[in-house]
């Protein structure tokens, strides 16, 4: 199921686009929460800032995923949007989505298996977050984002982008790469990353 098999096509037909440029906000914490919005091509990322002006990357929206979904049921949202390329977004109305969910149960039943999924990742990110040894961060990663017989990941974003979602530095993250890669645990490319096996 995509992230938008839910959606009506009427509903889907009416979403209004808009293209944004690198380092444009989509909206900041403490907007008024307008709808719902679903990546055409680009990438955005859902940054929080801590108290201390330090950001936070809470995910990364690529091409096909939608995101804001917990905002459809808030006033406000609680964090921001940024484009990390030039990005186009499809907008749903926050309206009529709340229309739909109240009024078909099919598309609330699909809808909360596309959350129930999202948790699963969620989860799968905390657990991540928690192992304190960077290797290990790094290489538990690259084994759950790998494809399935080849053990090969490819990089959607930047480096500096997968450290932000991994809670690292840019620094670390390079570093902990090379020594992989010098270990023969991995072998880089350009945009892949192939595990090596271990026996």
């Amino acid at each position: 199921m995509s992230a938008l098999d839910w959606i009506p096509v009427e509903i889907a037909a009416a979403a209004r686009r808009r293209t944004l440029q690198p380092r444009e906000n989509l909206f900041r914490q403490g907007d008024p929460v307008s709808g719902l919005f679903a990546i055409e091509s680009g990438r955005v990322q859902m940054i929080r800032h801590d108290i201390h002006g330090r950001s936070v990357v809470l995910f990364t929206a690529v091409q096909g995923d939608l995101f804001a979904e917990a905002a459809l049921f808030a006033d406000i949202f609680y964090c921001d949007a940024v484009a990390v390329t030039e990005t186009t977004v499809r907008i749903f109305p926050k309206s009529s989505l709340l229309a739909l969910i109240e009024r078909d149960q099919e598309a609330a039943r699909k809808f909360m298996a596309l959350l129930a999924h999202e948790v699963i990742q969620l989860r799968t990110r905390l657990e991540l977050l928690n192992i304190r040894s960077a290797s290990e961060r790094v290489l538990r990663h690259l084994s759950l984002a790998a494809k399935p017989g080849n053990h090969i990941v490819e990089l959607t974003g930047t480096l500096k982008e997968l450290a932000g979602e991994l809670g690292l530095t840019h620094e670390v993250l390079y570093r902990t790469l090379a020594d992989l890669e010098s270990e023969g645990l991995i072998e880089r490319t350009d945009r892949l990353i192939r595990l090596k096996p271990t026996i």
